[in-house]
């Protein structure tokens, strides 16, 4: 059996795969452009990758391909029509980063909502030293506590948030875009309702026809002048011209973003020109990854691959 790792880089060095060698066959690229997939997948019958588009055009070439492994939950690389055709079977891995990813949603809020950004600057600048008072908070902030907390997507990723947002004292509201049932225990509610009630919002929900631009300026304009908003869904699900809009016309008071629409991030992204990070934090899309999480991913992988041809 071979096995074909397209962009491995997208996995990390520091992660060990040697287990995969007991399996077969590997052959590892650090990236592969759509141009050089079909030269690299002709005798593969394993690929496993992370964003490389999978179609005829890239994968047309490969004879004994029997198993595509997506290195990720979100599958919109992947034609699966043309998959089934070819009677090739895909896997891709969902819970493997429910605590990172949740983890990550509170160190983005608590930088903002704290405004960590100046205070670590107060410090490091020596503006403290000798001050007058022991303790400085030019730069106000509030709590967690008491606050309504919105959330846009309850799989398990945003069933994890909310517990945690709930230990933090938080009321928890959230919006089902796809029309899924209320979940028990959930207080379910319509899109204007999260909009105008929330003093958080966080993004938690897959890209599909149903979220794709459903954060445009008109649900800006409905949100609270003090809220703060956090996409770790997908870049897509937000307006990125629209987020600007609401940040430099104060219709939101401050936003995290670890996705983008484009990424690697295009130079002509309008949300470049704000270099205040109390007001934005943006991060490349790292809140999967934790050391943690992404053994996690591979070990999952290994066992679909071992499984498969078990």
């Amino acid at each position: 059996m071979k096995i074909v790792f397209l962009d491995v880089k997208t996995i990390g060095e520091d992660i060990d795969l040697s287990a995969y060698d007991e399996l077969g066959e590997v052959v590892k690229y650090s990236f592969s452009s759509p141009e050089e997939v079909p030269a690299r997948v002709t005798d593969a019958d394993v690929i496993i990758l992370n964003k490389v588009p999978v179609n005829e055009q890239t994968i047309g070439t490969a004879k004994n391909l029997k198993l595509v492994c997506v290195t990720a939950t979100g599958t919109n690389n992947l034609d699966k029509e043309y998959l089934d055709s070819k009677g090739i079977a895909w896997r891709n891995v969902a819970g493997y980063s429910t605590e990172t990813v949740a983890q990550h949603t509170f160190a983005m809020l608590l930088f903002l909502l704290e405004k960590l950004r100046y205070y670590d600057d107060y410090v490091k600048e020596e503006r403290y030293i000798n001050d007058v008072s022991f303790t400085h908070f030019a730069e106000h902030f509030t709590e967690i506590h008491g606050k309504t907390w919105g959330i846009i997507g309850l799989g398990a990723i945003g069933r994890r948030v909310a517990e945690i947002a709930r230990a933090f004292g938080a009321k928890v509201i959230y919006y089902s875009a796809s029309g899924a049932p209320a979940q028990e225990g959930y207080e379910q509610v319509d899109f204007e309702t999260l909009l105008t009630q929330s003093d958080i919002i966080s993004v938690h929900a897959p890209l599909n026809e149903h979220t794709e631009g459903l954060i445009n300026s008109k649900a800006f304009e409905k949100m609270k002048s003090s809220c703060i908003f956090l996409n770790l869904g997908r870049g897509p699900i937000v307006d990125e011209q629209a987020l600007y809009n609401a940040l430099v016309r104060n219709q939101i008071a401050a936003a995290g973003l670890d996705v983008l629409c484009k990424e690697p991030m295009s130079a002509d992204n309008p949300l470049l020109k704000i270099k205040d990070s109390k007001r934005l934090l943006i991060t490349p899309h790292i809140a999967w990854a934790s050391v943690e999480a992404r053994t996690h991913l591979m070990e999952i992988i290994h066992g679909q691959v071992k499984d498969f041809f078990a």
